[in-house]
């Protein structure tokens, strides 16, 4: 029995110390996206760039390009960057867009980051804002607002909204969704631990004194180098929940698992301390659950109590999740009523195969990425 709790304990304190932040949270989400939760105007709205990296076709790509041109945003340049012009594909360029292309041939820093870079250069001047985007992400209309109104203060030196996953009914696209929704769990009130490249925006000046641009070469990370950065110069990274972007891309189960495995690896390279705790987290939960059923089947009831103190928190934990994205994508609606309740009942699952995902990217250090092959050990 020593040694049983000495497993199932650590567990139920992780359970209740995450369960402690929630309605901090949930109470911020609400929060900022209450009508009237900011001072800014249209009027006092700085001038932004918004900068999208395209590489090749990706599901809903002129949709998605469509809805970051006609963003509900006073003052933005929309701009669209790839290496070459055979990257994009005909017919998906919105009008109201200018393409550049960045023609990288650094071999040591990734193809985003390069085009992000030629990007930077290519802004228009009066540009006090530069935000990011996904071309595989869906935005809608307030993104850039979201994303502009914590820049306001000067102790934010980024902001980042996240993604959601609008799951298919497909294995991989399910564990996918809900897998990807735990990391979104830890961005709210306090300063974030990371920004996401895919809804991320930084003052102009704050990009230039933390020397962004020199941080980047060498680099395969655009996002993690841009938040240490921010870090660095003892700013805050503000969450800003209407920047959520929903992606409704469909994936295959072995391609989530690989993709999984990418994200970690990346992470193990650029947050270590970050991908550190995610596994001695995920090692404790594991093994409390497997120590919890073992009691169980051999007929004590403590084991069900103990499995059951694990498994339902996490569960509600997702169905918050579910509900919070809700609040924040009101035009999907319709998906949340068919698909949210998988976000509660596949959440034990997800342990699991986030286990799997940090125990397979502790090995090695090359990931492969937009079809390119990058070695991690040389460029973090």
């Amino acid at each position: 029995m020593f040694w049983f709790w000495l497993v199932v304990a650590p567990a139920l304190l992780l359970t209740l110390a995450s369960l402690a932040t929630e309605h901090g949270r949930a109470a911020y989400i609400r929060r900022c996206l209450a009508p009237g939760s900011s001072d800014l105007t249209s009027a006092n709205l700085p001038p932004a760039s918004v900068i999208v990296p395209v590489k090749g076709f990706d599901e809903g790509l002129r949709e998605n390009l469509a809805a970051l041109a006609g963003l509900d945003y006073p003052d933005f340049e929309l701009l669209i960057v790839a290496r070459s012009a055979a990257d994009i594909p005909p017919g998906v360029l919105p009008s109201r867009s200018r393409v550049v292309l960045a023609h990288g041939a650094d071999p040591r820093t990734s193809e985003k980051i390069q085009n992000l870079t030629a990007a930077i250069h290519a802004a228009r001047k009066r540009s006090r804002v530069f935000a990011f985007a996904d071309s595989d992400g869906h935005v809608t209309p307030g993104w850039l607002r979201a994303l502009a109104v914590p820049l306001a203060s000067d102790a934010i030196g980024a902001s980042t909204g996240y993604r959601w996953f609008l799951a298919r009914p497909n294995p991989g696209s399910i564990f996918r969704a809900v897998w990807d929704a735990v990391s979104g769990g830890m961005l709210g009130p306090h300063d974030c631990p990371f920004a996401w490249g895919g809804s991320m925006a930084i003052r102009r000046q704050t990009f230039q004194d933390a020397q962004i641009l020199e941080r980047w070469k060498g680099a395969i990370s655009d996002d993690y180098i841009l938040a240490a950065a921010i870090h660095a110069a003892g700013l805050s990274i503000a969450y800003a929940p209407a920047a959520l972007v929903p992606s409704s891309e469909s994936i295959s189960f072995p391609a989530f698992l690989s993709w999984s495995r990418r994200q970690l690896t990346i992470t193990r390279f650029y947050a270590p301390r970050l991908w550190q705790k995610g596994l001695l987290a995920h090692i404790i939960y594991c093994a409390a659950m497997l120590g919890s059923l073992s009691l169980a089947l051999r007929g004590s009831s403590l084991g069900w109590w103990t499995l059951a103190a694990q498994l339902l928190p996490g569960m509600w934990k997702g169905s918050r999740r579910a509900a919070l994205a809700r609040a924040c994508l009101p035009e999907y609606e319709s998906w949340f009523r068919r698909y949210a309740w998988l976000h509660a009942v596949c959440v034990p699952f997800a342990t699991w195969l986030w286990l799997v995902a940090l125990v397979s990217s502790a090995f090695g250090s090359t990931i492969k990425w937009r079809g390119y092959r990058y070695d991690l050990k040389n460029s973090a």
